[in-house]
């Protein structure tokens, strides 16, 4: 666990593993228009934030029923890294946004 690392840099580092290591370039995730990013960081934060309700989730490695993927990119880990992947998904949903609203006012 990277606790030597605050938020922010847990956060940035998550960000950077998911596009070096999983692909999840921003021209992969421009082809995600609807909620898929946001959606997936609200499963991680729900696990967190609703334990009892969705300690299944983690328990049993099941997604919960509003998962935008495959089951297979259902990674729950501890409360601190399921917080970190949420919060990296979170900066690529809002990339996501900046890069689309760059597109439609080219200034």
């Amino acid at each position: 666990m990277e606790t030597d690392m605050n938020g922010i840099e847990s956060i940035a580092t998550e960000r950077r593993r998911q596009i070096e290591a999983e692909g999840w370039t921003p021209e992969h995730d421009d082809a995600h228009k609807g909620d898929e990013l946001p959606t997936a960081a609200l499963g991680y934060l729900s696990a967190v934030v609703y334990p009892d309700e969705n300690a299944w989730c983690v328990h049993e490695q099941r997604p919960p029923a509003d998962w935008p993927w495959d089951a297979k990119w259902w990674k729950p880990d501890n409360d601190r890294q399921m917080l970190v992947k949420a919060g990296a998904l979170i900066a690529a949903e809002i990339d996501r946004l900046d890069r689309a609203a760059a597109q439609e006012d080219p200034k």
